[in-house]
């Protein structure tokens, strides 16, 4: 299924900072960066309820902003793209 997760992290200490490089960091093993802090995940249930739980002891409740938008198996009639950046099939071999 496609997962799109998004998080706002305050940055304004070291800690936001630090936490910022963290959430990246687990989000780039699981999906493709579309936008700074926007990533596509091709997941199942199990790696879903895995990234989730990392992000979350990631994130401050207090002052940061996690969101995860479950677009399930039939998701390509819900994407539009517009602009500069290439779209890209998650469904297609990512090269590391």
């Amino acid at each position: 299924m496609l997962v799109l997760i998004t998080y706002d992290v305050n940055t304004s200490d070291a800690a936001g900072r630090k936490r910022l490089n963290k959430a990246a960091k687990i989000c780039v093993n699981y999906g493709q960066r579309v936008q700074n802090s926007v990533f596509e995940c091709s997941l199942d249930n199990a790696q879903l309820i895995i990234v989730r739980d990392k992000l979350r002891k990631v994130i401050n409740e207090e002052t940061d902003s996690l969101r995860i938008y479950n677009l399930g198996n039939s998701y390509s009639n819900r994407i539009e793209h517009y602009g500069a950046k290439p779209s890209y099939d998650p469904n297609d071999s990512m090269i590391l």
